[in-house]
């Protein structure tokens, strides 16, 4: 499954760029595919930069596009079936740098008491 999640990634990384027009869609990484073993559903996981209403507008676009996108990852990969992409916000680089805010503010507060 591997391959196809990376092959999957790749096609809309690619096709993200070159054929959706919506304004909507600014960004946007493609960070994770996750296809189900019978190959009928992707999960993305995409990254955007920008805030909050910024990265739902863009995934509101993404989803308006997906049978731009679904019809490319079909026509460029030739699998058995075409998964149905559903698109969900990584927000891993979000919580990476309210992590580090915590342990940063921690530092500070502790450097004060020693």
């Amino acid at each position: 499954m591997r391959r196809v999640d990376e092959a999957v990634r790749e096609v809309l990384a690619d096709a993200i760029t070159k054929h959706v027009k919506d304004p909507r869609v600014g960004f946007v990484t493609v960070t994770d595919v996750n296809t189900s073993p019978d190959l009928r559903q992707s999960r993305v996981h995409v990254s955007v930069l920008g805030d909050e209403e910024a990265r739902t507008a863009c995934l509101e676009g993404l989803r308006s596009a997906h049978g731009v996108l679904q019809r490319e990852v079909g026509r460029q990969l030739r699998m058995k079936r075409t998964p149905t992409l559903e698109f969900e916000l990584d927000d891993t680089a979000l919580r990476a740098a309210r992590l580090e805010a915590l342990i940063k503010d921690t530092v500070d507060g502790s450097e004060g008491t020693a």
